[in-house]
C-alpha cells in the first residue's frame, strides 16, 4: 500500500510555514460503496487517532442507481465510520469532487483520504477520474490516495442501457399506451392533411410525457426508438412499410431520434434532481421542525416526545424510547404518529436487554450491529459527551432506512442529546444559584447576628454587672432604669429570636398552619397588648368593625400584627399616632396599620419586603433592624391566601394593609 501525497504549500512556503498542531487538524474520508472503502476508513481513522485530528466522513449521492448490494456495502461502511468516531455528512450532487471541494472550504478540512478507483483517463480527449478533479478543485488540501482497486475484482453484472434499471409492468403500459395514442392521434392528423412536423411534435410531447411518468432511462430510450419506427412504419408514405418516397425523410427520422433522446434524457434527470431536491427539503424541514419543536420543549420529557414523534413521521413507524431514572434506565416508552400493527413486540425482554447495554455503554447495538443483532430495533444513546440520557429504538421493520434516512435520525437525535444536556446544565446552573442565595442569606443573617445582637447583650452583661458589683451604692430611681433597660433588651431579643425562628420554619417548610375561625378584633386586641410597654410615648387606637370572622392561624397573625406595630413604633417618632383597623371588604377581612410618621422614601418601597433590607432610616432606639420583620409578615398572610401592601398615608406616613379570607359559618337553629 502506498500514499500518493499532492503537497499544499508552496517551495517559497516551507521554511516559513509553522507546523500545525494536532488539535487543527480535520481528516476528511469519502466513502463510497467499494468493497475496500471499509480499509479506507480504517486507515483515515488511524491517521486521525495519530494526529488527533477531528475526523469526518462525506458521501456525495448521485442520480446513478446502486444496487442493492452496494447500497448495503454503502450503509456498512457509513456505520464503520460511525464506529470509529467519524462525524457522517451526506449532500447531494452530480458533480461529486466539487460538493467535496465546498464542503473542505466551509468546514477548514486539512487533508482529505480518498480510495484511486481502476477507472482510467482514455486517450489525449478522455474524461478525468474522479481522483484528477478533486486535484484539481482542492489545491490547498493535502489529499492521500489510497489504492482500492488492487485485491478487488469488478463484479459481472449485467447492465442495462445508461446503466437504468429494469422497467416494472406499469412502466412499460404507459409506454406502449403513450405511444399507442400517439399513433392514433398521428392518423387523425394524417387524415387531415396536417403537416409530417406537426405528428412529429406529437410523438416528441408523448416520449415526453413517458419519460415523465416512468422511472430511468430505459423506458425514455425505448420510446424515442419506438416513436421513430412507429412514425416510419404506420405515417410515412408508403405505409405499412420501412419504404418512403421522401427524399428527407431520413434526415427527419434522424432529427426525431435525436430530439426524442435528448427530451427523454433531459426529463429523466430532471425528474431525479426533483426526486433529490424534495428528499433534501424535506431533510432540511425535519430538521428545522425538530429544532423550532426542541425549543420550546422544556423539560426531558418533552424533549424525548418531540424527538421520538418526529422520527416516527421521517421513518413511518413507531419508536421506543427510554430515559435515564434515579435507579438507571426507565420503563420503555412507544410513541407513533399512527398505528402500526408490528409494533407489538417492541417493548419485550429482549429488546430492553438491548436497550440497556446501548444505556449502559454509551454505543449503538441491536439490529445491523454485531451486539444483540436479532433484536428488532437498532438501538441510539442520546449521549452528549460522557453523559448519557437515554436510548431510542429504530425499528428495522417493514425495511431498513437507507443513508439518506439514516444520516436524519443521526442528525435528529444529536439534536435531542444536545436539548437535554442544554436542560441538564440549566438546571445546575439553576441549583448552583439557588445554593449561592441560600449561602448569601446564611453569611448575612450570620453577620447580621453577630453584628446587631451585640448591642443589646453588652447592655444586659453590662447594666447586670452594675447591679451586681455596685447595686449598693445606687439610688432606687437609677436601679429601677437600670431594671427597665434590661427589660426591655430581652424583650427585643425574644422578638428577633422568635421573628428568627418563624424565619426558619418557613425556609425548611416545616411552618404548618392550624386554621380555625377567629374574630378579628380579639387577634388585634392581644397583639396590641404585647406592645403595651413599648408603646409608651406613642397613641395606639383600634378601630375594628363588629363580628369579623376570619380564617387563620391566629399565633401567626397576632405575630403579623405584632411586627407591623413594632416597625412603626420603632421609625416614628414620640408621640405619633398609629392606628390599627379592621373591616370587611368582599371575601376578605382587610386590616391596616397606619402611622403617621415620616414615611418610607419612594426609592426604598420596592425592597422594603425583602430579606435583611433595613434602608437607611434610623431607628428610634439606636438598635438596627434585622430586616426580616416584614419579610416574615408577607410570607405568612400569603400563606394565608392573602396579601400584604404598603401605600402612603395622607398627609403623611405609611399603611400597611392584609388581607384574610373571611369564614363561611352555619347557624344551626
Amino acid at each position: 500500500m502506498y500514499n500518493e501525497t499532492k503537497k499544499a504549500v508552496k517551495p517559497m512556503q516551507i521554511q516559513t510555514e509553522q507546523p500545525k498542531n494536532g488539535a487543527d487538524e480535520h481528516i476528511l474520508v469519502c466513502l463510497s460503496s467499494s468493497p475496500s472503502n471499509a480499509r479506507i476508513i480504517h486507515t483515515a481513522a488511524k491517521m486521525a487517532k495519530v494526529l488527533h485530528a477531528k475526523f469526518t466522513a462525506i458521501y456525495v449521492q448521485t442520480d446513478s442507481v446502486e444496487s442493492e448490494k452496494n447500497r448495503l456495502r454503502l450503509e456498512q461502511n457509513i456505520q464503520l465510520a460511525q464506529g470509529l468516531g467519524a462525524e457522517i455528512i451526506m449532500t447531494h450532487g452530480e458533480d461529486v469532487p466539487l460538493q467535496i471541494s465546498e464542503y473542505v472550504r466551509l468546514s477548514d478540512v486539512t487533508k482529505i483520504v480518498i480510495g484511486q478507483s481502476s477507472a482510467r483517463r482514455r486517450g489525449l480527449f478522455g474524461k478525468p477520474t474522479l481522483t484528477e478533479k478533486l486535484i484539481s478543485v482542492a489545491p490547498n488540501v493535502d489529499i492521500h490516495i489510497i489504492p482500492d482497486a488492487l485485491n478487488y475484482v469488478r463484479p459481472h453484472r449485467r447492465r442495462l442501457l445508461f446503466g437504468a434499471e429494469t422497467p416494472s409492468l406499469r412502466d412499460i403500459g404507459v409506454t406502449v399506451l403513450s405511444l399507442a395514442v400517439c399513433t392514433a392521434i398521428g392518423f387523425l392528423f394524417d387524415h387531415l392533411d396536417f403537416p409530417d412536423t406537426n405528428i412529429v411534435t406529437v410523438y416528441i410531447l408523448g416520449v415526453l410525457m413517458v419519460s415523465v411518468l416512468t422511472k430511468g432511462y430505459l423506458c425514455s430510450m425505448a420510446g424515442s426508438l419506438l416513436s421513430v419506427v412507429l412514425f416510419g412504419f404506420f405515417l410515412t408514405e408508403p405505409q405499412l412499410s420501412f419504404k418512403t418516397y421522401a427524399v428527407g425523410y431520413p434526415v427527419t427520422f434522424a432529427v426525431m431520434l435525436v430530439a426524442s433522446v435528448l427530451t427523454g434524457t433531459l426529463a429523466s434527470k430532471l425528474k431525479d434532481h426533483a426526486r433529490l431536491s424534495a428528499r433534501s427539503a424535506f431533510r432540511t424541514q425535519v430538521l428545522f421542525d425538530t429544532d423550532r419543536l426542541l425549543q420550546k420543549a422544556k423539560s426531558n420529557d418533552d424533549i424525548l416526545s418531540v424527538t421520538c414523534m418526529q422520527l416516527s413521521r421521517l421513518l413511518d413507524r413507531s419508536i421506543v424510547a427510554y430515559t435515564k431514572s434515579e435507579n438507571g434506565m426507565s420503563t420503555g416508552r412507544l410513541f407513533a404518529e399512527k398505528k402500526y400493527t408490528y409494533s407489538e413486540n417492541l417493548l419485550n425482554a429482549a429488546e430492553q436487554k438491548a436497550a440497556e447495554w446501548a444505556f449502559q455503554n454509551g454505543r449503538r447495538t441491536g439490529a445491523t450491529t454485531a451486539q444483540f443483532g436479532k433484536s428488532e430495533c437498532l438501538y441510539l444513546a442520546i449521549r452528549a459527551g460522557s453523559r448519557v440520557y437515554g436510548v431510542i429504538g429504530i425499528p428495522m421493520r417493514p425495511e431498513k432506512p437507507d443513508s439518506f434516512e439514516n444520516s436524519i435520525v443521526l442528525s435528529v437525535v444529536n439534536e435531542c442529546a444536545l436539548a437535554m444536556d442544554n436542560t441538564h446544565n440549566a438546571a445546575e446552573k439553576e441549583r448552583a444559584a439557588d445554593l449561592a442565595k441560600s449561602e448569601q442569606l446564611r453569611a448575612d443573617l450570620l453577620r447580621s447576628i453577630s453584628h446587631d445582637l451585640r448591642t443589646p447583650l453588652c447592655s444586659i452583661s453590662g447594666n447586670a454587672d452594675t447591679l451586681l458589683h455596685n447595686g449598693n451604692c445606687l439610688d432606687e430611681t437609677t436601679k429601677q432604669q437600670i431594671y427597665k433597660d434590661i427589660y426591655d433588651d430581652s424583650e427585643w431579643l425574644i422578638d428577633v429570636v422568635e421573628n428568627l425562628l418563624y424565619v426558619t420554619r418557613l425556609n425548611d417548610g416545616r411552618l404548618k398552619l392550624e386554621l380555625t375561625n377567629q374574630l378579628v378584633d380579639e387577634v388585634i386586641s392581644e397583639a396590641v397588648s404585647h406592645l403595651k410597654q413599648k408603646s409608651v410615648g406613642h397613641t395606639v387606637t383600634v378601630k375594628c368593625d363588629d363580628l369579623i370572622l376570619a380564617r387563620m392561624d391566629a399565633q401567626l397573625i397576632v405575630q403579623v400584627i405584632v411586627n407591623l406595630i413594632d416597625n412603626a413604633l420603632k421609625y416614628t417618632e414620640q408621640g405619633s399616632e398609629i392606628c390599627v383597623s379592621a373591616e370587611k371588604q368582599g371575601k376578605y377581612a382587610v386590616i391596616r396599620v397606619a402611622d403617621n410618621g415620616s414615611g418610607i422614601p419612594d426609592d426604598m418601597k420596592s425592597h422594603i419586603f425583602e430579606m435583611f433590607y433595613t434602608g437607611k432610616s434610623t431607628v428610634a432606639d439606636s438598635r438596627r433592624s434585622f430586616g426580616i420583620g416584614l419579610t416574615l409578615c408577607k410570607s405568612i398572610v400569603e400563606l394565608h391566601g392573602g396579601t400584604l401592601t404598603l401605600r402612603d398615608n395622607v398627609p403623611c406616613g405609611c399603611v400597611f394593609t392584609f388581607t384574610l379570607p373571611l369564614s363561611e359559618v352555619t347557624l344551626n337553629e
